[in-house]
């Protein structure tokens, strides 16, 4: 599925249950930072998403989408489809996200989306954006996928 040089991107989007903060969704905030140095560790790790200008505030270090401090969104780079899921699936990120429903809202059709990316290029979030407005719409392609069309796909893993 993915030609020689490309790395894969990964967009996803969120919207936390209550306010930073709030104790419902406090586990969640405060575990971020680990997340993401796990993340920035793990094998085929290559760059992601780290705009302080999109932080919520100093003391809440996910990204929010369009100022809304309720939308937490995660951008990222990686090696291969295959280290993206060995990250969000079998790291202390898949116990995070098995408890997902307990922080965030329903989510009205799909809330990620991977395409590949040229070797080099950091995709910004306009453009996670569209790749995932691209997948509800259009269902999955070469262009914009989740692990269950990769894992279908040559090449891919789930």
């Amino acid at each position: 599925m993915l030609p020689s040089g490309q790395n894969i991107a990964h967009y996803n989007v969120a919207r936390l249950r209550a306010m930073p903060g709030d104790p419902l969704v406090a586990e969640f905030v405060d575990n971020v930072p680990k997340v993401n140095a796990l993340a920035e560790r793990s094998p085929g790790f290559v760059w992601r998403l780290n705009d302080n200008s999109a932080q919520v505030s100093c003391d809440v270090s996910f990204q929010a989408v369009v100022g809304d401090p309720l939308i937490a969104a995660s951008l990222s780079v990686w090696e291969s489809v295959e280290a993206l899921a060995f990250f969000v699936k079998k790291t202390v990120h898949g116990a995070f996200l098995r408890r997902r429903e307990a922080w965030f809202e329903p989510w009205n059709g799909p809330n990620y989306v991977i395409w590949p990316v040229p070797i080099g290029h950091l995709p910004t979030v306009e453009e996670g954006q569209q790749r995932l407005s691209v997948l509800a719409r259009d269902g999955a392609s070469d262009d914009a996928f989740d692990f269950a069309y990769a894992a279908s796909h040559p090449g891919g893993s789930e």
